[in-house]
Order: C-alpha cells, then structure tokens, then sequence
C-alpha cells in the first residue's frame, strides 16, 4: 500500500456502515438467507471477498492525506460476525496495518452488528462492553435492534471513552419511530454519566439515522457537552448517504469539549471531513456522485457501501 509521508503527531479516526458486510453461511438464528449462495442477493464467495477487498480499499486510504496513515481507530456498523471482519483484516490492503477488532454479537433480527478495528500501535483496549439497547415498538414488544458498543481504552497515553452506534432505522417511518433514536441517546447519556472522570474524553460515532438537526441527536447536544464538528458538512448536494435524491448525513462523530484544548500529553481536535473520492462513487447515469453500493434492491452493483465513510483529524499535542 503507498502512503503519504506521515505527519508528525496527528491521527485519523473514522466511522464506516459497511452496508450488509454478511458472510455466505446460513445461521439458522438471523434473517440472513438473503445473503447465501441460493438468497435473494445470490451472495457468493466470489461477491463477499471483491466486498471484502473493496472495503479494506477504502479503510486503508480514509484520511490518509490529512494524517499520512491509515485510521487509528475506526468504528463500523453492518457486519454480520467477528469473523467478516477478521476476514477484512487478512486483505492486503490491511493486514500489515497491525489492526485489532472488538466485536460483540447484539440481538438484532438480521444478525448486523456494530464493531471498532484499533491500531494496536497506537491505541490499547482497557475494557469493552455492549450496551443493551431495549425500545419498544408501538405495538409493546421489544424492537430487536443493535447495542451501542462500547469501548474504554487509551489513545496513546491519554484515556478516551467510544461509543459505536447504529441507531434503529426510519423504515417505518422518519417522525413514527423517532422515539426509538431518542431513547437511544437517553441510554447512552445515561452510560456517560457513570464514567468516572472529572472530564472524560468521549467519542461517540455511528450511524444515527437522524440528521444533525434532529431531535435524537439534539437530546446529545442540549446537555452541553459535546460539539458536532458533522454540523456544517451536510448540505443540498453532500452529506454521507442519498436516498431519492436527498443527501443525508446519518453518520456523525461527536466529542466532547475535551478534545478543544491543546495542553501538552492530550489530543486536540482538528478537522472533520466526509470521505468521499471518485472510486467510492458511481462514476455516470442517474445516480452518479452518489456512493458505490453494493445493491440496488436485487441487483448486484459490485460497490463498497451505500455510505460514505466519515472521520476527524486529532493532533497529539
């Protein structure tokens, strides 16, 4: 892999929905069978590793112009198991990058999950966990969505605190599931609020399904402790997914203030950016500039996702 020349004490953390990374194998447990050899999607070896070498493709060169390396630290959402994503690490864009993988399988129908890959040379894990993510739909029974994972570890010498979340979706409806996303951003201040430290250093990234402006993330906001450096990214023509012509920018980074001071020994904010160069686009037709997905309903595109990746830039002061 050609890298730039590494600049000096600044670093790349990313979030990524990698859209349906599922292996070929049917569990008998998950609504996977979609994506098996005889499903719906004819989802093959042959597809999972062009997939596979696709996304290392693009994890491999998320924010290398601003920081020269490859991403320490970088959270995904929609992966089926540990084993997709260990997979994804043996690549040869990836696998002398010296990265780990904390994965937890969460309750969800189909079986996708949220994950974060680490570079074990710079940041060292000191405890992970899930956090249960237990909604109700309108009809009482529990709604079978992802956890938030968390992760605690240290970045370099200082402690930081990771949230990685995948938020249930709008399917049926933006304002009727609503209350689903804000009571995910309950739970997780809730989290927050036992972390033990005078001003912990906290990350949280995913795909929210809501907007900057959206109420979910706005219960994030509204406690004053934490900026959304996302806030100016998304506009009528950018943002990190496109559904019908409409940019959105589902997947966001937030931090706490922490990360605004620039004191020897810590880590100071730089940048936020959306991830987007030409190869992860559709180069021509109807939906050209938007992301290179896999599929489109049934048919099979031979993309990288149906989301850009986003990041930020730290410098270590």
């Amino acid at each position: 892999m050609v890298t730039l020349r590494k600049k000096e004490n600044r670093y790349t953390i990313a979030f990524y929905n990698l859209e349906n990374f599922f292996d070929t194998k049917d569990d008998p447990y998950l609504l996977d069978d979609d994506f098996t050899p005889k499903g719906f999607k004819k989802w093959n070896r042959s597809k999972f590793w062009k997939k596979a070498k696709k996304i290392a493709r693009a994890v491999s060169k998320i924010g290398l112009k601003d920081s020269g390396y490859p991403p320490v630290l970088v959270g995904m959402a929609e992966v089926e198991n540990k084993g997709v994503i260990e997979t994804l690490l043996q690549t040869k864009k990836l696998r002398n990058l010296n990265y780990g993988v904390i994965h937890f399988d969460s309750p969800d129908e189909r079986g996708i999950d949220t994950a974060l890959i680490y570079d074990k040379g710079h940041f060292s894990v000191l405890d992970a966990e899930t956090i249960p993510l237990i909604v109700q739909n309108t009809d009482g029974e529990r709604d079978l969505t992802r956890d938030i994972l968390y992760v605690h570890g240290k970045l370099h010498k200082e402690e930081i605190h990771v949230f990685v979340n995948h938020w249930p979706s709008r399917r049926q409806g933006a304002e009727e599931t609503s209350y689903k996303r804000i009571k995910a951003a309950e739970i997780m201040l809730q989290e927050i609020d036992e972390i033990k430290a005078d001003q912990p250093n906290i990350i949280i990234m995913g795909d929210f399904n809501d907007d900057p402006n959206s109420e979910s993330i706005q219960t994030l906001m509204n406690t004053g402790k934490f900026i959304n450096p996302m806030q100016k990214l998304l506009s009528p023509t950018s943002g990190s997914a496109n559904y019908r012509g409409e940019w959105s920018l589902f997947d966001q980074i937030l931090i706490s203030h922490s990360f605004l001071n620039y004191e020897k020994g810590t880590h100071s904010f730089v940048k936020a950016k959306i991830f987007s160069p030409r190869f992860l686009k559709q180069w021509k037709g109807r939906y050209r500039g938007n992301p290179f997905r896999t599929f489109a309903g049934s048919k099979y595109l031979g993309g990288y996702s149906d989301h850009f990746p986003v990041y930020i830039v730290l410098d270590d002061n």
